[in-house]
């Protein structure tokens, strides 16, 4: 896209989805550390990414997490978020934390442990009712340690049963995201390992059921920009979440760890359509060591700079190169693009918006932090512990 003025128009129509938990206090499997002026109900972490849309004026959707985000009334949370200039996202479920899913969830041996599994994601369907929010995703911790702990296949078919449950609850407006994970906790054999599976049940389910693709699920060397390219062509890809990974689930700051792969992998999106396709962009991160507005507004401004990059790409001259086999000219033209300096282009853009060209300087230079840890004095913070 070489037209500088529809460059502009897309980075200003780009919109990248915060989560919830990311402002809560989070940790490793050893330690959560706690932080000052961090959240202590849903409402606070409203006003929390109220803040980072303030400053960056492109995140004005947050995922919640049930059961972290359960209130009273979830009408009145979405109310709160509209009167923040918010709207309320993804609904994400849990059934990784009780003590019954030590087996698995919807994929569990007992059928008393699959219905209440069942019964906690049909009332995130409820919540969709409620909030007016549209995508339900999920992620199960499912699967199994040893060969032998239970039937692969029979897992396999207790996941479609419930999945086809949960999706027959879905409004016509709504739909569901299945989310992939290669391992951790399960060692041995996860039940939705890869996008394979993710995507051949989201098939079977039909058109209200995509895949998500979390970037720091996939084992080192994985391809992820095929992926995308791959999901997108089968229309098929529901929604990123963004974060980095040097190991394995990470979940860094997006672009901290591969820039050049955030980069490739936004390629993808603008060459299949997906910025302007139903693809929600969301981060999946836990700041655990960092401040975390500032570090919240830095992984939207890394995702801001893999796209404008990828929209800079020269498709005529990378078109006319790999049809003629001109591997190195092919390669260089991406690596042109990668190699601009994008930083005054999305200044000039956050100008234009009327906001502060530096989101994170004038995030420091407006003392919120200081304030809102002056403000947020008892109660429990919202996290988990460890």
């Amino acid at each position: 896209m070489s037209d500088l003025s529809a460059v502009k128009a897309a980075l200003k129509n780009q919109a990248v989805e915060t989560p919830s938990w990311a402002y809560g206090n989070s940790g490793t499997r050893f330690k959560v550390f706690a932080q000052a002026g961090v959240p202590r109900t849903p409402f606070e972490k409203l006003d929390d990414a109220a803040t980072v849309h303030e400053f960056t004026g492109v995140t004005p959707a947050v995922s919640l997490h049930i059961p972290w985000d359960r209130v009273e009334d979830y009408a009145a949370l979405a109310g709160y978020a509209g009167e923040r200039g918010l709207r309320l996202g993804a609904v994400n479920s849990n059934t990784f934390q009780d003590d019954d899913y030590a087996l698995g969830s919807i994929c569990h041996p007992e059928a008393s442990v699959r219905r209440k599994a069942v019964a906690h994601l049909l009332e995130c369907v409820d919540i969709l009712d409620a909030t007016g929010s549209r995508n339900l995703k999920l992620w199960f911790a499912d699967g199994t340690n040893y060969p032998g702990q239970d039937d692969i296949r029979e897992r396999q078919d207790r996941l479609a049963e419930a999945l086809q449950t949960v999706y027959a609850r879905l409004g016509d407006d709504q739909r569901m995201l299945l989310e992939y994970k290669f391992f951790e906790p399960a060692f041995y054999a996860t039940d939705v390992p890869d996008w394979g599976t993710a995507y051949a049940h989201c098939l079977k389910l039909g058109p209200k059921a995509q895949v998500v693709v979390d970037t720091g699920h996939h084992a080192p060397g994985t391809n992820i920009e095929f992926i995308v390219a791959t999901l997108l062509r089968e229309e098929k890809l529901g929604a990123f979440d963004f974060n980095s990974r040097f190991y394995a689930d990470d979940d860094l700051m997006a672009g901290a760890a591969d820039p050049f792969q955030l980069f490739r992998i936004m390629y993808e999106v603008v060459r299949g359509g997906g910025l302007t396709a139903d693809v929600a962009f969301m981060l999946d991160q836990c700041h655990n060591i960092e401040a975390k507005i500032p570090a919240i507004i830095r992984s939207v401004m890394n995702v801001q700079e893999a796209t404008a990059k990828a929209l800079l790409v020269d498709r005529d001259a990378l078109t006319a190169a790999q049809r003629s086999g001109d591997v190195l000219g092919a390669n260089a033209v991406l690596m042109d693009a990668y190699n601009t300096d994008v930083r005054p282009l999305l200044a000039e853009v956050r100008t234009e918006l009327g906001l502060d060209p530096d989101p994170v300087s004038a995030y420091h230079r407006s003392g919120r932090a200081a304030k809102t840890a002056a403000e947020r004095v008892g109660g429990q913070q919202a996290g988990w512990g460890a």
